[in-house]
């Protein structure tokens, strides 16, 4: 462990907002993870990029989290510093458009906008992520994605600079953007919505949440949906037609309610997920001669 460089983040943050050894199944909604050597949560936007800048100052690995709920972290768990968006929750609605910090839930986000009589975020609110992950891979449920309503991501760049970027020139696609490969680190984001009725737009989030109740594996942790969609397929059913519904490596298993998913079942290790999926995608090439690639992002 770097000893001066915990030194100094401790100072910076204070005692409570560092932990050493911290299990990262705490911190993903998969519970599973093995000890990050150091876990920080700075509190606002300016503690926050001090403390990457201080990472990078003095060569300490680190890497940013939101819920962890698209994570599957190694048992053996993370060298370096984690740092929480946690800090970053902010969130105000000015006529149309709604500003939010990185680190805001999905579902508070999308109160937010219901409580402004704002639609168009609706799709969010049974997303368990935050609006940091959401921008950086595109997020999206029944319909609706961010593209479709972001407007601007405040960025921390490589170099140390903050910079606005304007959606378009952030690559959105199916589950991406540009964010994932240029080192940038989203602070916080503008959305632009459309008016709406209130109470109309919370009568909308709890049939989505309906759905999501009676059609997802909530009563098991789980990353979400562990697979992409293939191009003119949908992962769940090829691996269902597999055969593979049920199917289980150690406490990790194929979910029976929706095939899409792989739920912790109790005990699941990083390592029991990893082969499970390598055994589904195997099957399912086999079978059907389409490759699943992983949205699941594994860390180690």
């Amino acid at each position: 462990m770097n000893d001066a460089f915990l030194g100094r983040l401790r100072s910076l943050l204070g005692e409570d907002a560092v932990k050493t050894a911290e299990s990262m199944a705490l911190h993903t909604t998969f519970r599973i993870g093995g000890p990050a050597e150091i876990y920080a949560v700075p509190a606002g936007k300016e503690l926050f990029i001090r403390t990457v800048l201080l990472c990078r100052e003095l060569g300490v690995p680190c890497r940013i989290i939101g819920r962890g709920s698209n994570l599957l972290v190694s048992d053996g768990g993370l060298r370096g510093a984690v740092i929480s968006t946690e800090g970053l929750d902010d969130v105000r609605a000015e006529g149309r458009r709604i500003t939010a910090g990185a680190g805001i839930s999905l579902a508070k986000l999308a109160k937010a906008a219901q409580q402004a009589s704002l639609t168009g975020l609706e799709f969010a609110a049974g997303i368990p992520g935050t609006l940091g992950g959401a921008v950086v891979m595109n997020a999206g449920a029944y319909g609706g994605e961010m593209k479709n309503v972001l407007v601007s991501a405040e960025v921390l760049l490589p170099d140390g600079s903050v910079r606005n970027i304007a959606a378009e020139e952030l690559a959105l696609g199916y589950r991406t953007s540009s964010i994932q490969s240029d080192g940038s680190i989203v602070l916080q984001a503008e959305m632009e919505l459309a008016e709406g009725d209130a109470p109309a737009i919370g009568a909308q989030m709890e049939e989505l949440a309906g759905r999501r109740r009676s059609r997802q594996p909530l009563e098991y942790p789980s990353a979400g949906s562990m697979f992409k969609r293939p191009e003119g397929y949908f992962a769940g059913k090829l691996i269902e037609d597999a055969g593979l519904r049920g199917f289980r490596v150690g406490g990790a298993q194929v979910s029976e309610k929706h095939c899409g998913f792989v739920v912790n079942r109790g005990g699941a290790s990083a390592r029991d997920v990893l082969a499970l999926c390598d055994e589904v995608s195997r099957r399912v090439y086999e079978q059907f001669g389409v490759q699943l690639e992983r949205e699941v992002r594994y860390v180690e």
